[in-house]
């Protein structure tokens, strides 16, 4: 008999309250602090997205792309393809920091179909069009 387990992706930072509302109001969700963990703050999408975003007071952000290094851990925020010029542009608003969107000839305009991000801490995200996902 296997023991019931579910999991959470948690992201660290210095300030947890601010970088929970980017991602809830990026994914369309709530934050709300976790229930009996005042370090930690939980964010769901209507999509049932969960994140965690956890208080770590001596939190550094991450480096991220390292091209001397494998790929590091990031979250891939998924849209409708023809969505993602949208997603990007809200993303900014809310703070986020561009990082790439290379030319790769997977769209008629020449830009990439992944833009790569950092949310206001640091933390490297894509936004990846997918299609089967509504916009």
């Amino acid at each position: 008999m296997s023991v019931s387990k579910s999991t959470l992706l948690v992201l660290d930072s210095s300030d947890p309250e601010p970088l929970a509302r980017f991602y809830a109001a990026l994914l369309g969700g709530t934050a709300e602090p976790a229930e009996g963990d005042p370090d930690l703050v939980l964010v769901s999408s209507p999509t049932g997205v969960a994140l965690g975003i956890h208080r770590d007071p001596g939190q550094a952000p991450p480096s991220w792309p390292r091209p001397e290094d494998s790929q590091q851990a990031h979250l891939w925020i998924l849209v409708a393809p023809e969505a993602l010029d949208e997603a990007e542009r809200e993303a900014i608003g809310l703070g986020a920091r561009p990082v790439a969107a290379e030319v790769d000839g997977t769209r008629l305009d020449r830009r990439s179909a992944l833009r790569r991000c950092t949310d206001p801490a640091g933390h490297p995200f894509v936004l990846a069009a997918a299609p089967g996902v509504s916009a």
